[in-house]
């Protein structure tokens, strides 16, 4: 839980990955938090008062008490140190090497290059019909990277039969996918994590259609 006294906002946006991974990791230490959102499309990232918090002007953004941290990956180290319980790092160095490397493959060489920023970028200077190319071109060489690796590691989840850092990160980044046609058979182990995420209480509160600013499905 979080110190008496003190709240933990989250500004975040419904269908960021980013977003959905924080989303994730506060769930799995069952801490409490105020969700406050950022319409991306409507640009309210570039609102003065948000560039406070995030002068990046990215979400997610997080506050926790008088502390102000932006970007996920940051936010969730933060996270794994003030909160320990349900630790998303193993002990075990291999182990534990291998999670921080499919969350950066996730955070720096997929996410990064399909974010709504590039998309707008490709489809201005380019085409509708380029943005698609794109983004399956660098998801798919992604995708193809972390299955080599986890195709003999993995357990019920993907560095064994516990949620870790790895899989907060993959969760949103196959969640994703889906938007831009990937076939996901290409891809038995991450098709099969993907199916355990479904059924944990955590990713399925932390889905961006489970969240208050998700346009609504009626």
């Amino acid at each position: 839980m979080a110190e008496p006294g003190t709240k933990i906002t989250l500004y975040s946006y419904w269908r960021s990955s980013s977003s959905q991974r924080v989303r994730i990791a506060l769930n799995l230490k069952g801490l409490d938090y105020e969700y406050r959102a950022v319409n991306l499309l409507k640009g309210d990232q570039f609102n003065p008062e948000f560039e406070k918090l995030n002068p990046v002007k990215f979400v997610p953004a997080l506050v926790d008490g008088n502390l102000v941290l932006a970007d996920s990956f940051a936010i969730i180290l933060y996270l794994e140190e003030k909160y320990p319980q349900h630790p998303l790092l193993p002990q075990d160095l291999k182990k534990k090497a291998l999670n921080i490397q499919i969350a950066s493959i996730v955070g720096s060489s997929i996410q990064p290059l399909h974010n709504l920023a590039v998309i707008k970028y490709i489809e201005e200077k380019v085409n509708s019909n380029a943005k698609l190319a794109w983004v399956q071109e660098h998801i798919n060489k992604g995708f193809a990277a972390i299955e080599k690796l986890l195709k003999e590691s993995a357990g019920k989840y993907a560095t064994g039969d516990e949620v870790q850092l790895a899989d907060v990160f993959l969760a949103p980044q196959i969640c994703a996918a889906s938007r831009f046609e990937i076939d996901m058979s290409l891809y038995p182990t991450l098709a099969r994590l993907n199916e355990a995420y479904n059924e944990h209480p955590a990713f399925q509160a932390a889905h961006p259609l489970q969240q208050p600013d998700a346009p609504s499905q009626a």
